[in-house]
C-alpha cells in the first residue's frame, strides 16, 4: 500500500459496449487516495490509449508541483503497458514500472475494483451508450464526481481529493515544526 500520494499508481483498461461498437477506457489510480489521476477513452486498444491516461496523470501531478520521484506504477501484463513507448515515458518521469504476475488478477486488484465501480455506477446505471462521444462526456463528469464528491469507505468516508488535501495540510504543518525543533536544539549543542 501507499502512505502518501504519488507513491503507488495502478493502471488498467476495461471494455465498454456501445451501439456503435466497443470503446476502451484506460484509468490510472493513486492507491493512497483512490483518486483517478489519469484516464482516456478510445475505439482502439493501441498503446496511445494507456499512454494518454498515464500522461494525463503525470502532467496533472507535475503541474500541481507534486514530487513523483518515489512513484511506482503497477499494471497487469497488457501489451500497452509493456510497450517500449509506455516504459520510456515511465522512465522519463523517474517512475518504477511494476508488472503483475501472469494470470493473477489479485496483483492489480485496486485497478480492477475501480473498473467494477465505474461500470456499476456509470456504464450500466446510465447507459445504454451511443458511442465514444457521449461516453467521453459522461466519463469526464463521473471522474470529477468520483474524485471530488464520492465518499470512499477505505479512506474515512471522504472524497479522494479531500483525503489528499488533508494529508498534505497535515504533513506540511508537521514539517516546519520538526525543522523548528531541529534548529532550536542546534544552538545549545
Amino acid at each position: 500500500m501507499a502512505s502518501a500520494p504519488d507513491q503507488l499508481w495502478v493502471a488498467d483498461i476495461t471494455y465498454l459496449r456501445t451501439f456503435s461498437g466497443w470503446v476502451y477506457a484506460a484509468f490510472v489510480t493513486d492507491v493512497f487516495s483512490r483518486r483517478v489521476v489519469g484516464w482516456q477513452l478510445s475505439t482502439s486498444l493501441r498503446t496511445d490509449l494507456a499512454l494518454d491516461a498515464l500522461n494525463m496523470g503525470l502532467w496533472t501531478r507535475q503541474r500541481a508541483g507534486h514530487d513523483l520521484s518515489a512513484l511506482v506504477h503497477h499494471s497487469d501484463r497488457g501489451v500497452q503497458y509493456l510497450a517500449i513507448r509506455y516504459t520510456e515515458e515511465l522512465a522519463r518521469a523517474s517512475a518504477v514500472a511494476s508488472v503483475g504476475s501472469k494470470g493473477d488478477s489479485y496483483d492489480n486488484a485496486l485497478a480492477e475494483a475501480f473498473n467494477s465501480l465505474f461500470k456499476a455506477e456509470l456504464v450500466r446505471n446510465k447507459g445504454p451508450w451511443k458511442g465514444l462521444d457521449d461516453l467521453e462526456i459522461a466519463v469526464a463528469e463521473y471522474i470529477d464526481w468520483f474524485n471530488h464528491r464520492r465518499l470512499h469507505g477505505e479512506i474515512g468516508l471522504v472524497p479522494p481529493v479531500e483525503y489528499e488535501d488533508t494529508h498534505r495540510a497535515t504533513t506540511s504543518t508537521q514539517r516546519p515544526a520538526e525543522r523548528d525543533f531541529e534548529v532550536s536544539i542546534k544552538p545549545g549543542a
